[in-house]
C-alpha cells in the first residue's frame, strides 16, 4: 500500500531534476517565462468572460483579486528570503530578488488569473449547458442559482431529472 493513496496521480519532477543536463534545465527556466507574452490575451479573455456574465445577469461573481493570496500570508520578504546554495556556479536561484519576483508576483498572480478564468468558464458552462457529464462535479466551485434552461417551466420539464435537480446549477430555494 502506498503512503498516500490520494497521491497516485502525483507528478514526478524532483526525482528527475538533477538527472537532466544543465543546458536543458536552463532552457526550461527560460520557457516558463515565455507565456508571460500571452498574459494580455488571457487577461482580455478573462475580462470578456467576466463582462459576458455580468451582461447576462450575473451577480456576486468573484474577481481576480479573490484568487490572489494575501501578501501577509507569504512567509518570506526581500529581507529574509532564502536562496539556493547548491545550484551550479552562478544562477538565478541564488538571488533573493529572483525568488521574491517569482513567489510574490509571478506565481500567485498567474495561478490566480487562471483559477479565476477557469471559475468563470465553469459558470458559463453551468449557465448555458446544465447537462451532466463525467467531469461536471468538478464545477462545484462555480455554482449558480439556476441555469438558462431553468428559466421557463416548459424548458425545465424537458431536462432529465438529474439535470433538472442538480444543485450545481439549480438552487432549491427558488422552488
Amino acid at each position: 500500500m502506498k503512503a498516500c493513496d490520494s497521491c497516485s496521480g502525483r507528478v514526478e519532477i524532483g526525482k528527475n531534476h538533477q538527472k537532466i543536463p544543465v543546458l536543458q534545465r536552463g532552457i526550461g527556466m527560460i520557457l516558463i517565462y515565455v507565456p508571460l507574452l500571452t498574459f494580455p490575451f488571457v487577461i482580455a479573455s478573462a475580462y470578456l468572460t467576466y463582462y459576458h456574465l455580468i451582461m447576462v445577469g450575473a451577480k456576486n461573481l468573484k474577481t481576480w483579486g479573490d484568487f490572489i493570496p494575501d501578501r501577509a500570508s507569504h512567509r518570506y520578504n526581500l529581507k529574509n528570503q532564502i536562496t539556493m546554495e547548491r545550484s551550479f556556479s552562478v544562477s538565478m536561484a541564488q538571488s533573493k530578488l529572483f525568488w521574491i519576483l517569482n513567489c510574490t508576483w509571478y506565481c500567485p498572480y498567474s495561478v490566480a488569473l487562471f483559477e479565476w478564468h477557469a471559475y468563470m468558464v465553469k459558470i458559463v458552462e453551468n449557465w448555458w449547458c446544465p447537462f451532466t457529464h463525467q467531469k461536471k462535479e468538478d464545477y462545484k466551485n462555480a455554482t449558480i442559482d439556476k441555469s438558462f434552461w431553468h428559466l421557463y417551466p416548459t424548458d425545465t420539464a424537458k431536462l432529465e431529472i438529474e439535470d433538472r435537480e442538480n444543485p450545481i446549477w439549480n438552487d432549491e430555494q427558488d422552488k
